[in-house]
């Protein structure tokens, strides 16, 4: 295992800057998830990390070696990492045992010594049995973890995961999802693991690494991402689909347009009377038929065991999820409704909302008065 120190990292392609001044640091044994949109610079920062990009600038540290910075840069070769990319990136002409073997023998490792390490390997992915197998005869699921074994096979201080679960369905993503945090827990080496999908850096990791334009916008537990994002970027992606404008009243509270007052939490310093966005996830609204409010009900969508209903107010739209069971989930479009979000849920954050919510819609909601 090794800690992994990034610090001021830069890189651009021409004049398109991908990484504007990263800085992480990655304890030893630790899980640590980039987590961000397509084109947020977390894919250039793992390619940073493994030797495949370099850096326009900067430095990055596994343990007190220097691999990037200094007039240093050390090829991917002698990183003593292991990584999983997205397309598996196995031989098609090799078998199981073939392709986990090849980082051995590139290496260099003894005959002698190969064949254990490789049925290690395979034993803790489960494919033992099948290393006599073509890649080209098996799953999608069976080849990543052919991918996973050759990663872990040379016994690698760090571990690199380049979205590697993106390829598989969604029930085969969620026991691989199972299978990976296993093999942490064993072998306990120090992973970097990039994904766009949230689900799985908020069961996967130690921290989240939420990124957005070659920025990093939060670093924290998958709780506290989860529960406190840090800015409304962050509430955005990681599933607060309500965000309202209203204005900051003393207390933490905000005043939206029908004069109604929100309790809520505030994610800065924010001063009395400053505009605000009022943030709240979908699953945190409760509605009420009543004919005399000014909401409509513009479409129910089942999901399984709940319902999301679309809400509009004029040219406005909200949306909450509500048990399938619930009496709130049998109103129909047309039908008129209250939109009540629970107290505890509701996040502030100063300035407004990217895009304006109209009045009309914040006359709508009602809530308890702080």
């Amino acid at each position: 295992m090794v800690s992994v120190s990034i610090r001021s990292l830069k890189k651009s392609f021409g004049d398109n800057t991908v990484l504007t001044g990263v800085d992480l640091e990655v304890e030893e044994g630790e899980f640590v998830t980039l987590l961000g949109p397509s084109g947020c610079g977390k894919t250039t920062t793992l390619r940073c990390v493994a030797g495949l990009e370099r850096p326009t600038s900067g430095e990055i540290r596994f343990g007190e070696r220097v691999v990037v910075g200094d007039g240093s840069f050390v090829p991917p070769n002698r990183r003593q990492l292991g990584m999983v990319f997205q397309s598996y990136a196995l031989w098609p002409h090799m078998t199981v045992y073939s392709n986990v073997a090849y980082p051995l023998r590139t290496a260099r490792v003894p005959r002698s010594e190969q064949g254990a390490r490789v049925r290690e390997a395979l034993d803790r992915v489960g494919l033992a049995a099948l290393a006599t197998r073509g890649v080209g005869t098996l799953s999608g699921g069976q080849q990543q973890r052919v991918a996973l074994a050759r990663a872990i096979v040379g016994r690698p201080q760090l571990l690199l995961f380049d979205e590697p679960l993106s390829n598989l369905d969604a029930k085969l993503r969620g026991s691989m999802r199972t299978e990976l945090q296993l093999l942490h827990r064993t072998i306990g080496t120090t992973s970097l693991y990039v994904t766009h999908d949230q689900t799985e850096a908020m069961t996967l990791s130690d921290r989240v690494v939420v990124m957005n334009q070659g920025e990093i916008q939060q670093v924290g537990t998958p709780e506290e991402v989860y529960s406190a994002p840090a800015n409304p970027f962050v509430a955005d992606f990681v599933g607060f689909e309500n965000m309202l404008p209203a204005v900051a009243v003393a207390g933490a509270g905000a005043r939206i347009g029908d004069g109604t007052v929100l309790a809520g939490r505030a994610m800065e310093q924010i001063d009395a009377g400053r505009p605000v966005q009022v943030a709240f996830r979908a699953n945190a609204v409760e509605i009420q038929p009543d004919e005399t409010a000014s909401a409509v009900v513009l479409n129910s969508t089942f999901l399984g065991d709940q319902r999301e209903i679309l809400i509009g107010i004029g040219e406005q739209q909200m949306r909450a999820r509500v048990d399938v069971h619930a009496s709130a989930a049998h109103v129909q479009p047309g039908d008129r409704v209250r939109v009540l979000p629970h107290r505890d849920a509701v996040l502030l954050y100063q300035g407004e909302p990217p895009v304006t919510t109209s009045a009309a819609v914040i006359g709508a909601l009602s809530s308890h008065v702080a």
